[in-house]
């Protein structure tokens, strides 16, 4: 049984403690548009899966509430970064599966200002889920005084500059595509642009990553109808419906720590898995891809991405970037949106606020982020610890 998006919705993405809302305020905004999206009430949703990392247990009852009393299961998803996806991906099981026809996924974070933490319990790395991941990095690079995350993508960064010879000004010319795509979306966090020299000369977070090269945290929430094939000629939104053509899910495997590297630790293997087996249920490959959406969490992410999703060699992804291959007038736009680096990252909300900006793509209804004659768009989304969620979605 196919599945396809029939609504989408997001709030923008703000600075932490920025706006005066709720968890739940934030997830009835999303949706309420996602549903408002697909012209159908909340009363034909029959499950709700719902993603975030920060608040309290059934927090998703809590947002879900205001929606609407129904009664429907609603299941909270926690995945690290690729929360927002997991979520996507259950209501696309329940419906091929055949269990629902119309599913409502959900996704939202209301974050503290400053870096992410490393997952430890009270700074004891030792019952941190990812305390093998940074058991890696320390044993090879020791462990600094920087933000964790910043520094285990930015040892990543170190080690792909010292085999491939990849340069800091192509680190930089990621931050620099995504703010400058930024500008046009309304949604985004922030929406400025700068050039590479300017992303060189901010503030360095863990060398070479400098702070306009790092997501921020963020609070927002975005939404997705997801529905069966049925449910789209029963109700006539044949004209709304964009198809999840494949999609696959990736945890760590040996891998993942075997090599000791960094590169592999944050989640190339898995990245690199999840997308061969999603284009294998689509029946695609990435030269039928027009447009992306990545976890660009830190630059380095987006470069060893664009070499797990085949879109270049291994080593040559800096480039890659650097020829203009991945903005508008070259083979693929990544990250029209602005990326995590501009739009933000409210964990929970990521994954689905992709899927978001891809519908609004494949629906030619972008406004001036529009990517000509876009028929086919990819999302990835990974979490440290972890997982990796791949996406193909078709018009």
């Amino acid at each position: 049984m196919k599945s396809y998006i029939v609504g989408v919705g997001m709030t923008k993405f703000e600075k932490p403690e920025s706006r005066d809302w709720q968890y739940w305020d934030m997830a009835k905004e999303a949706g309420s548009a996602a549903l408002a999206d697909a012209g159908i009430d909340y009363g034909l949703v029959e499950q709700v899966p719902v993603g975030y990392c920060f608040q309290a247990s059934t927090a998703g009852q809590r947002a879900v509430y205001e929606l609407g009393l129904t009664g429907v299961p609603v299941y909270n998803v926690n995945n690290n970064c690729a929360t927002g996806s997991s979520a996507l991906m259950l209501a696309r099981q329940f419906v091929e599966g055949g269990i629902s026809d119309c599913v409502l996924a959900l996704g939202f974070e209301k974050m503290k200002r400053g870096a992410l933490g490393g997952g430890s319990d009270g700074g004891d790395f030792a019952t941190s889920p990812v305390a093998r991941h940074y058991g890696i990095m320390a044993a090879h690079h020791g462990f600094e005084m920087s933000p964790p995350t910043a520094q285990i993508f930015g040892n990543a960064a170190r080690e792909h500059m010292e085999r491939y010879g990849t340069t800091a000004a192509q680190l930089a010319a990621v931050g620099a595509k995504n703010h400058r795509h930024s500008v046009n979306n309304p949604n985004a966090q922030f929406q400025d642009a700068y050039s590479v020299e300017e992303i060189l000369a901010a503030k360095e977070i863990h060398r070479p990553l400098t702070k306009l090269q790092c997501s921020p945290t963020s609070d927002g929430a975005a939404a997705a109808v997801v529905v069966s094939e049925r449910f789209v000629d029963r109700n006539g939104l044949g004209g709304k419906a964009v198809e999840i053509a494949g999609q696959s899910m990736t945890t760590d495997t040996e891998e993942s720590f075997a090599s000791g590297s960094c590169i592999d630790a944050v989640g190339a293997p898995m990245s690199r898995a999840a997308g061969r087996a999603a284009f294998a249920a689509a029946g695609l490959g990435i030269e039928d891809v027009d447009v992306i959406e990545l976890h660009d969490c830190f630059s380095i992410n987006e470069l060893l991405t664009y070499e797990a999703l085949g879109m270049c060699g291994v080593g040559e992804s800096g480039k890659l970037v650097e020829s203009g291959a991945t903005t508008y007038g070259g083979r693929w736009v990544v990250n029209p949106s602005g990326g995590l680096i501009s739009k933000g990252h409210p964990l929970g909300a990521t994954g689905l606020a992709q899927a978001a900006e891809l519908v609004w793509q494949l629906r030619g209804s972008a406004g001036v982020r529009q990517v000509p004659g876009a028929r086919v768009g990819l999302a990835h989304n990974i979490g440290l610890g972890g997982a990796a969620v791949v996406t193909l979605l078709r018009r």
